[in-house]
């Protein structure tokens, strides 16, 4: 995945001069940060859609649903089917169900179709939230005891990001 082409687009729908702290976060960010920031981003754009058919801007409109809809189409595009088919493939009928919502939303222009995609979305990164929450958890517990001191995040995340991201586990 292009994380950086996805993330670069995230940044300059912000403003028309990018932030360079985040910039800077964004590229420094682990892949976990990446999915939850890609949430954030999909929600936020969403919203701006529907702020745009209450105020009958259609620009606006249209810009936010696009944006939102590209999000989606990179989480798509960034399940790892190598890990867990059967997962990604829910995932992906997820993601296109809200991707199908957003485009139903902007051709209707009905903002109670998006807030559906909206819903869908916040719940997505709540979940993620607590599955980032489990592996910080499991990487603590991992963690010598030499190095607690330095906090889970802190520690050499090259190394064990690829491994950790892997044995993630969704139930119970």
């Amino acid at each position: 995945m292009n994380w950086s082409a996805v993330m670069t687009d995230y940044i300059g729908g912000m403003n028309k001069h990018p932030n360079e702290y985040l910039n800077n976060a964004v590229m420094t960010a682990s892949p976990e940060q990446l999915q939850l920031m890609l949430y954030d981003g999909a929600i936020r754009f969403a919203r701006q859609g529907i702020e745009g058919l209450n105020a009958k801007d259609y620009e606006k409109t249209y810009n936010g649903f696009s944006r939102a809809q590209k999000i989606v189409l990179e989480l798509i595009n960034a399940l790892n089917y190598d890990i867990d088919r059967d997962m990604c493939s829910r995932m992906a009928g997820l993601y296109s169900f809200i991707y199908r919502k957003l485009v139903e939303a902007s051709a209707q222009r009905d903002a109670s179709i998006a807030g559906e995609a909206v819903k869908l979305l916040e719940y997505q990164r709540e979940t993620w939230v607590m599955l980032l929450d489990k592996l910080r958890e499991e990487r603590a517990a991992a963690e010598p005891a030499g190095n607690a001191a330095r906090g889970a995040w802190a520690s050499d995340q090259e190394d064990t990001v690829d491994t950790c991201y892997g044995t993630l586990s969704v139930q119970g």
